[in-house]
């Protein structure tokens, strides 16, 4: 799922990028797991990540699955509200996210820290490899406030012309 896409990305990412904060749901416990297996097999594979620090962080999910749209509202703000915080304090240069409902309040934030002047953060969406004709919730917010929007099918570089289109990347 959106976990083993985002760690393929990041996998690929050079050593300056360090350390790396993951953003998951309070609830997913599969996730960690991933994201912990992941870096200790970085750390394994070379021998100059073995510095790198990496932290995760949980916030609440913005919408459980099944959840109405209208109750929806109430628990972004309310994963904004403790998204906000953590955003602050760790003040990324560069968010890279994937689709999941967790990145919508984190993404927000960051823009937040540029409104403020606190500082401007990269926001950089790549829509899931699934997504072949359409675009996810996330990607359909996303899409207007991120810096680069990345698509891996050239269907949907034709249907958002703002799009970046680099092929299947994960």
């Amino acid at each position: 799922g959106h976990t083993t896409e985002i760690l393929r990305l990041v996998g690929s990412l050079s050593s300056a990028y360090s350390p790396r904060h993951y953003v998951i749901a309070d609830t997913d416990e599969m996730s960690a797991n991933k994201i912990n297996s992941f870096e200790l097999d970085q750390a394994n594979r070379d021998y100059n990540t073995m510095c790198t620090q990496y932290y995760i962080h949980r916030i609440p999910r913005s919408r459980e699955v099944q959840q109405s749209w209208l109750s929806t509202v109430f628990t972004t703000l309310h994963s904004m509200w403790l998204s906000f915080p953590l955003v602050h304090r760790v003040k990324p240069d560069l968010v890279l996210c994937n689709g999941p409902g967790t990145c919508i309040p984190i993404c927000i934030s960051a823009l937040l820290l540029g409104i403020l002047g606190v500082k401007k953060v990269i926001i950089v969406y790549v829509e899931s490899i699934c997504r072949v004709e359409t675009l996810s919730m996330s990607g359909k917010i996303l899409f207007h406030l991120s810096d680069h929007f990345i698509v891996q099918w050239p269907t949907l570089k034709e249907k958002y012309p703002k799009s970046v289109y680099l092929g299947r990347i994960v």
